[in-house]
């Protein structure tokens, strides 16, 4: 039977056709939810057309310096409520968020932010006491983007509504405090972004102690990353 040269490189051209397309396609969406956005979380200002943004704070973190909104202007952020004495949840969000940041680390300016709902007891050398406690459970925490951060009770409480996460302090409650085990993603304006889970809904925040959340969170804020790097229309 005589080979048939021609018809073979048709076959050939076709299937390339067919297929590298697709590959090509695949990688280039490949972790940025093909170029879809992410969800502006919070009502829109009629008024201004403004969406919700984290509320002004200023806050001291471990080395005694002033954190502010000014501070992570520019910069995507994860955010979370914690205090270092907490018996229950806490010491698992210190480590999943260590464990965020570590995949994370590759990126430029993203930052992350865990307020204390305990500021009576949680100053900065009570931080720089946690973080070594983490240390020698083998949580490594890389304090060069890690703001761990005190102030007035009454504006870490206030601020804590712009995150739409509850905090409170509750004598019946594990170490005399009830807060969220959420972390939330805040965009370079200050505004709160999510992502979209399996059934269309708007996650809103991510639960800092299931695995799986925390997967979605990484990359979403790949989504995010990948967002501010796309050209805009002038």
């Amino acid at each position: 039977m005589k080979f048939n040269f021609k018809s073979f490189s048709t076959i050939i051209v076709l299937l390339l056709l067919l297929v590298v397309p697709a590959i090509i396609y695949s990688y280039v969406t490949k972790g940025f939810n093909n170029f879809i956005k992410l969800d502006i979380v919070g009502e829109k200002n009629i008024n201004t057309g403004e969406y919700h943004t984290i509320s002004e704070f200023s806050f001291i973190n471990q080395l005694g310096e002033v954190v502010n909104n000014d501070s992570m202007n520019g910069n995507i952020y994860i955010a979370d409520f914690f205090f270092t004495n907490c018996p229950s949840i806490c010491p698992v969000m210190t480590k999943n968020m260590a464990y965020v940041q570590k995949k994370l680390s590759v990126y430029p300016n993203i930052k992350f932010l865990s307020h204390t709902v305990d500021p009576l007891n949680d100053s900065p050398q009570r931080f720089n006491e946690y973080i070594n406690e983490m240390r020698i459970k083998n949580i490594n925490i890389d304090e060069s983007n890690w703001d761990f951060v005190t102030g007035e009770k009454e504006e870490i409480y206030d601020v804590a509504t712009s995150y739409f996460v509850n905090v409170s302090a509750d004598s019946l409650a594990p170490g005399g405090f009830l807060h969220s085990e959420y972390f939330v993603l805040v965009d370079k304006e200050g505004r709160i972004r999510s992502g979209i889970d399996k059934n269309g809904n708007v996650v809103g925040v991510y639960d800092g102690t299931n695995e799986a959340q925390l997967r979605d969170l990484i990359n979403d804020v790949k989504v995010l990353m990948a967002e501010y790097k796309r050209p805009t229309k002038n």
